[in-house]
């Protein structure tokens, strides 16, 4: 009903070992009534649920652990159990000694006796290391579910025991459940380098209550609250130093391994690790909205997020296993027919067991787990990386983008400046020192941004009486003489002669008594990493480089030439940037920089918004699909890097799989192929794309 709220949550869960059971989950919940929108993603082994209610979760919840052997866990991003996966390895372990045994017999003795007894141990290890196979297929059947692995596995293994193939059956089982265990621990492998992330949240924090120490939930804190935090310990939210100096370890936020030094009053983000003495902090913002919690949110629900390919993949899916096993049935049956009235001219069986075992080859070979996994797990482990390198992305879709990009747009103030103003020059009649305490009293108490670049400047001065006017100056009286600070053309309509001075920065005149003692040029000024990083966009392709400024002309030419950018639009509304981004898209995909708050018109307009906003700005997460988490813009071109990489090996593994696929089964459908070797090498496809998308890790 409009206007009612809905239920969106993320269940954790565990035991979902195959991606084709991902998808029948996903297709079983997404048919319950209440349920509004539902994404089951098997490399993260999570469940994004939009449903009408409370109950309708519960109801979710229940059908959910009813699954196979399906678990919706209590704990929180990636709280899998510890499972050394043993009981798998040792019935493999069996299984594969009994299948020795029955092939050696089988091979040296003859008769009777020796027949039942290398049948029985090829039985044994059979339903051994296949039993759990067979179970899920008679479940999936009952359920209506048929076109999936197990029911593959089974018709394969099935049909190769009733053409007298007893010892191929059990190999193929255990090649099979082989191949499910590595790819499992291959998966598993890439979930933990990001459930690592978790290790930025700390479970306690320590309170100071009347002088003493008390151990709390970080989700406990509140906004004042005072706390300890000790040498190798982690800042369990975002806080304010009170200490006199800190030292902190900033490399699992932001990716920078260099320490940096705060002083009192400094913003620490949590999860940054106290690499100096204990320090005590102010909590300023609480849990639920810190660093941390932004980035685990970001990362857990940036699965959520499909790309093209992912999309691709899932519904080729749907109908790549019913067709091919409609191809395995014909080849069993219209093959044979074919080849008897080819050679006796009418229509009767030939080789119908020769061909028979063609078509449980082309079945067995036919499975699509290297795609269906391989894809899904690059992009997530391309998420896993950015993360690790403070760069948050929302989805899959996301790097995709940025992968094909062309065009890179960015604001000025706070993107390619550092947002905060500073004293670039003074000119000065008689004393500097003098001048800037007249600048410093009248300015303490303003909110001004200007204000702040005279916020380190010591006076000996207090202003009173002060008086601002806005677009003009302020007017204050200091040790009973009237001090004036604004602009040109204000301090001329208050009779002063004022020197003109030509500058791109904003320039502050000063006059005492009426009259002009000088003047002070303020500017926000460039970032360190701007150049270099402009530099290396363009390497990277991205020949359009655009800033986009509300500023002055002059200053922004300035600005554009020093920074390397390729052209610049000034003096811009906000209505006047979003035009200016609907043209740039017409050159490609565009990027655009800004600080996610200001420039949100134009960050949804954008293919993808990188904000620069501190992490702790709600609207710079809000407006943006990629937050730079160290406010750093060297981290750019590093996202551009990991998600053409990721894209390259999505593409590697689509076309690698589909090539030797289709490769295999025209093998396997002539006969080329026995059914052992068809297994080895379904295997073999979906490991070396699974340890092919591990590449993405590794970005020079």
């Amino acid at each position: 009903m409009y206007g009612e709220l809905t239920v969106k949550k993320i269940l954790h869960i565990e035991n979902l070992d195959c991606p084709v059971c991902a998808e029948a989950l996903q297709t079983d919940l997404s048919k319950m009534k209440g349920v509004n929108s539902v994404s089951v993603d098997y490399v993260t082994q999570t469940i994004t649920l939009d449903a009408d209610d409370e109950t309708t979760l519960a109801r979710v919840v229940k059908k959910v652990n009813a699954f196979e052997q399906v678990r919706v866990l209590d704990g929180g991003m990636y709280a899998m159990k510890c499972n050394s996966r043993m009981k798998e390895w040792l019935f493999i372990g069996i299984s594969a000694v009994l299948f020795l045994a029955g092939f050696l017999v089988e091979r040296l003795f003859s008769g009777l006796p020796w027949t039942i007894v290398y049948y029985i141990l090829y039985a044994t290890a059979y339903l051994l290391v296949g039993h759990g196979v067979l179970i899920s297929t008679c479940k999936n059947l009952i359920k209506g579910r048929v076109f999936d692995e197990n029911f593959l596995m089974t018709v394969a293994s099935i049909g190769a025991i009733a053409l007298g193939e007893m010892s191929e059956s059990v190999l193929v089982m255990l090649l099979y459940q082989l191949g499910e265990l590595l790819q499992l621990i291959a998966v598993g492998s890439s979930r933990k380098s990001v459930a690592g992330l978790m290790a930025l949240k700390s479970e306690t924090a320590t309170i100071l209550v009347s002088g003493e120490q008390k151990t709390v939930q970080p989700e406990a804190l509140q906004v004042g609250d005072l706390i300890v935090v000790k040498a190798g310990e982690r800042v369990p939210t975002d806080c304010i130093l009170q200490s006199e100096t800190a030292v902190m370890d900033t490399k699992s936020l932001t990716g920078e391994a260099e320490a940096r030094a705060y002083k009192m009053g400094a913003e620490i983000l949590s999860g940054c690790i106290n690499a100096g003495g204990m320090v005590e902090l102010k909590v300023f913002r609480p849990y639920r909205d810190s660093a941390v919690a932004q980035i685990l949110d970001m990362v857990e629900n940036a699965s959520a997020g499909k790309a093209k390919p992912e999309k691709f993949i899932t519904k080729f899916a749907r109908v790549y296993t019913p067709i091919v096993c409609g191809l395995a049935l014909a080849l069993a049956i219209f093959a044979p027919l074919l080849e008897g009235w080819m050679i006796n001219g009418n229509l009767q069986f030939s080789n119908f067991d020769r061909w028979v075992q063609s078509a449980l080859t082309f079945l067995v070979i036919s499975c699509p787990c290297a795609l269906i996994i391989s894809v899904p797990l690059s992009y997530f482990t391309g998420i896993g990386v950015c993360a690790k390198n403070g760069i948050l992305v929302k989805g899959a879709t996301y790097l995709d983008t940025i992968a094909h990009a062309k065009v890179l747009a960015m604001d000025k103030t706070g993107t390619l400046t550092e947002g905060q103003f500073r004293i670039v020059k003074v000119h000065a009649h008689a004393d500097e020192t003098e001048l800037l305490s007249f600048l410093a009293a009248v300015e303490r108490g303003s909110s001004h941004p200007i204000a702040k670049a005279f916020i380190g400047v010591e006076s000996k001065y207090f202003a009173e009486r002060v008086t601002e006017v806005a677009g003009c100056g302020v007017s204050a009286e200091i040790n009973g003489k009237q001090v004036c600070i604004g602009t040109a053309k204000w301090l001329t309509e208050q009779g002063v002669f004022v020197e003109e001075i030509d500058s791109i920065y904003t320039v502050i005149h000063v006059a005492q008594d009426g009259k002009y003692i000088g003047s002070v040029e303020v500017g926000d000024c460039l970032r360190a990493e701007a150049k270099e990083t402009l530099d290396r966009m363009e390497k990277l392709g991205f020949i359009h480089r655009i800033m986009l400024t509300g500023d002055r002309i002059a200053r922004a030419e300035k600005l554009s030439n020093e920074v390397g950018m390729s052209a610049f639009k000034a003096e811009l509304l906000p209505t006047d940037k979003l035009a200016m981004a609907e043209e740039l898209k017409k050159n490609g995909g565009l990027i655009y920089v800004g600080d996610g708050i200001n420039d949100a018109p134009v960050m949804a307009t954008a293919d993808c918004a990188v904000s620069m906003g501190k992490l702790g700005s709600a609207a710079a997460i809000e407006a943006s699909d990629m937050v730079l988490i160290s406010d750093n813009l060297s981290a750019l071109p590093k996202a551009v890097k990991i998600a053409r990489r990721t894209r390259a090996v999505v593409m590697q593994n689509i076309i690698f799989s589909i090539v030797m696929k289709v490769g295999f089964m025209v093998l396997g459908a002539v006969g080329v192929l026995p059914l052992w070797l068809a297994v080895f090498a379904d295997v073999g496809v979906m490991l070396l794309a699974v340890l092919n998308s591990f590449r993405v890790r590794f970005i020079g």
